[in-house]
């Protein structure tokens, strides 16, 4: 039985229902003299006849052989168009696609992300999950963001350089540009010690600010709920503030710091060697896309 194709099961099922060679020759794109041969060919490895073939103008008949076998054709036949159905969809971007994210992209990137997937692919399943900052690995994800480089057997992507800006209260700092020095000493709001943040509070040292933190937190808008309270200021990523809205609030002023510090890196991430669907390829597209049109506005 293994010599059974779905070409002779096709052939079986268009015979019996247009009940002749010829006719399901047409209908099939075949001369009838093909057809006649992929019958045989299924008589040869199912053992035994599967039309009755009574001459004339009389249609032929299933043999009770031929209906068995064009039972569990059917069945096959309905697999096949369904497995060819699903490989047609993944190639023009359906299926299903995990991504893992952060706070700053989920709010910035990410929706525009999603949004033209679902446009371009209405039928594509977007799974998304934000990591704990410290504990950010690629795992069975398709692609993770990151501010960072993941090490590992991965494939990464820079997709932007997020510089730090000092966010406060409106009249705490003069218009313009802040001297990093003005912040030794002054009441800080700031992330938990992960991520870059430790690597940021250096840097701010190392220019001569030690300022004193009063309040961590990995939720920027909590931090800028301290920020209006008056509790102090917060030095966060560009990304981070757009996300959050506070460039448009009046009770807050967003200054660059003098010098500036090193900025944070956004990396998109994926697993080395491991080839891609066409809809995580599209993801890529145009988180790039998303990112560079981030930074002519920056």
């Amino acid at each position: 039985m293994t010599d059974i194709e779905l070409r002779h099961l096709a052939a079986l099922a268009a015979i019996a229902e247009e009940g002749s060679f010829g006719r399901a020759a047409a209908r099939l794109g075949y001369t009838q003299s093909t057809v006649s041969q992929q019958i045989a060919a299924l008589e040869r490895a199912a053992g035994g006849l599967v039309f009755d073939r009574p001459g004339g103008p009389r249609p032929v008949r299933l043999t009770p052989l031929g209906s068995v076998v064009l039972e569990h054709g059917r069945e096959l036949l309905a697999r096949a168009g369904a497995l060819a159905d699903a490989v047609e969809r993944y190639h023009a971007g359906e299926g299903r696609i995990d991504i893992g994210t952060f706070q700053s992209v989920s709010n910035v990137i990410l929706p525009s992300v999603v949004r033209r997937l679902r446009d371009e692919h209405p039928g594509c399943d977007i799974r998304l999950s934000e990591e704990e900052p410290d504990q950010s690995r690629l795992g069975d994800l398709d692609l993770l963001f990151y501010d960072g480089r993941i090490e590992g057997e991965v494939e990464r992507l820079r997709l932007l350089d997020d510089p730090y800006l000092l966010v406060a209260a409106v009249g705490a700092f003069p218009d313009g540009p802040v001297p990093l020095e003005l912040l030794d000493g002054e009441p800080l709001v700031a992330w938990p010690l992960t991520c870059d943040q430790p690597w940021m509070e250096q840097a701010m040292a190392r220019g001569g600010a030690r300022p004193q933190v009063v309040f961590r937190s990995a939720v920027n808008e909590t931090l800028l709920s301290m920020v209006r309270a008056g509790l102090g200021s917060a030095v966060l990523p560009w990304l981070a503030i757009r996300g959050s809205g506070a460039l448009s609030d009046d009770r807050l002023r967003v200054h660059e710091l003098r010098p500036a510090l090193p900025s944070r890196e956004i990396y998109l991430h994926w697993r080395a060697g491991q080839t891609q669907s066409p809809l995580a390829r599209r993801a890529v597209e145009l988180a790039v896309e998303v990112a560079a049109g981030l930074r002519t506005v920056t």
